[in-house]
């Protein structure tokens, strides 16, 4: 694999992928890594501190992370920081550097209380991009977060507005990898890029396939970044991870993802946030049941209720007919990929009796990344007739995104 991952170094994308150096981190650290390959276990990019930390030595280091970065019990920050990295500002994304804010509420900026650094929130609700003055004062953006792999996740969005950023100012651009656990799968419609908003972002499949440090690659590769240009990008690689690896995460990408069954269901479930239709926010479920209080012959209930991170939830406090997904086997849904059914079952139902099923805006549209789906719903097509549609554009996009792969398909 390591052969492979210095062939693709070549490439004329202007990204690197780390290589060995002179190690900076304890030896007991590098033991840790070592049995942990030698075992077959994933090794995270940010694990690699013997790759990673002397290429940033005297460098003026910006992190995006939040509660996902973590290396065992120790976060990536503190690593940096035992390691001599000089830390100077900590991005932070949506639900925030702690990762306890709603889903689309605005995080202010702040001070990390453990170490002083400064926390520029960029999911504040002025700008998605870093201002000048902070700009100013790095020489490198270091990206280590976990995404799940949904075109309308927003950590990838936030990473390539970064990296516009990067290519702006001329600052170097980092990404510790992580896996992806809906890296196996690729399904859904490309981008409709007149229908690019903060929940899509590239041309892209709903489901991409691809980890954040593969996405980087290939976005400046494609030329997908500002004006056109590449950034100047080094990859940290996990070891031991392969498209069909089946990795747990071990804490919560995001407040309403709280297992792995809600993450593997997530690539059907979300279209929900541009309905009516409760997806189960504010339970025990979130993403892995759906109901309104209009729904009708269904025997399964629930309530959604307010709670931290999900402080409104849709049809607060209302009693809920619908469908309960959360006892489904895993791989079963895994092979599923984008399973369409559960929209279109809560609109017919719904519909058939004169109730709102879209909500007014065009977020339904958005998360689709295209207006072809809703046409094709009201016409009565079947999931696995939408489903066809796409299929070509999807072998399409697998050829496209090989140069730019990092781990075995």
């Amino acid at each position: 694999m390591l052969v492979a991952w210095l062939a693709l170094s070549s490439m004329a994308c202007s990204s690197r992928v780390g290589r060995s150096a002179i190690s900076a981190t304890t030896a007991a650290q590098q033991g840790e890594q070592t049995s942990a390959a030698v075992a077959g276990e994933v090794v995270l990019g940010a694990a690699r501190t013997s790759e990673y930390v002397p290429l940033l030595q005297g460098k003026r280091v910006a992190l995006l992370s939040n509660q996902t970065g973590m290396v065992g019990d120790k976060h990536t920050l503190d690593l940096m920081i035992e390691n001599g990295v000089n830390v100077v500002t900590i991005f932070s994304p949506e639900h925030g550097f702690r990762g306890n804010a709603d889903a689309g509420e605005h995080v202010s900026s702040s001070i990390d209380e453990k170490t002083g650094i400064p926390i520029a929130s960029l999911y504040d609700g002025k700008t998605p991009m870093p201002s000048r003055e902070v700009m100013d004062g790095i020489d490198v953006i270091v990206t280590d977060i976990q995404d799940v792999g949904l075109r309308f996740y927003t950590y990838y969005v936030t990473m390539i507005n970064l990296m516009d950023a990067a290519v702006t100012y001329g600052k170097q651009f980092m990404v510790l990898d992580r896996p992806n656990p809906n890296g196996m799968t690729v399904d859904g419609p490309i981008l409709d890029m007149t229908l690019k908003s903060g929940v899509g972002r590239l041309p892209i499949p709903t489901v991409h396939g691809m980890t954040l440090g593969e996405l980087a690659r290939m976005a400046s590769g494609e030329g997908w970044l500002k004006d056109g240009k590449k950034c100047d990008l080094t990859v940290i690689p996990c070891q031991n991870y392969t498209h069909q690896t089946r990795y747990t995460l071990p804490i919560a990408p995001s407040p309403n993802l709280p297992n792995m069954l809600s993450i593997y269901l997530y690539p059907s479930m979300c279209y929900f946030e541009g309905t009516t239709v409760s997806l189960g926010r504010g339970t025990d479920w979130p993403f892995q049941v759906y109901g309104h209080p209009d729904m009708t012959g269904y025997s399964f209930e629930f309530t959604p209720t307010s709670r931290p991170g999900a402080k409104t939830p849709p049809q607060m406090d209302k009693l809920c007919h619908g469908v309960d997904l959360h006892n489904l086997d895993a791989e079963e849904v895994i092979a599923q990929g984008i399973n369409l059914e559960y929209v279109i079952d809560a609109y017919r139902n719904l519909t058939k009796n004169g109730h709102q099923f879209y909500l007014k805006s065009n977020f339904f549209d958005l998360l689709m990344g295209t207006t072809k789906v809703r046409q094709m719903i009201a016409q009565g097509k079947s999931a696995g007739e939408i489903k066809a549609t796409w299929q070509a554009d999807v072998e399409l996009f697998k050829a496209q995104r090989r140069p730019y792969l990092l781990y075995p398909e």
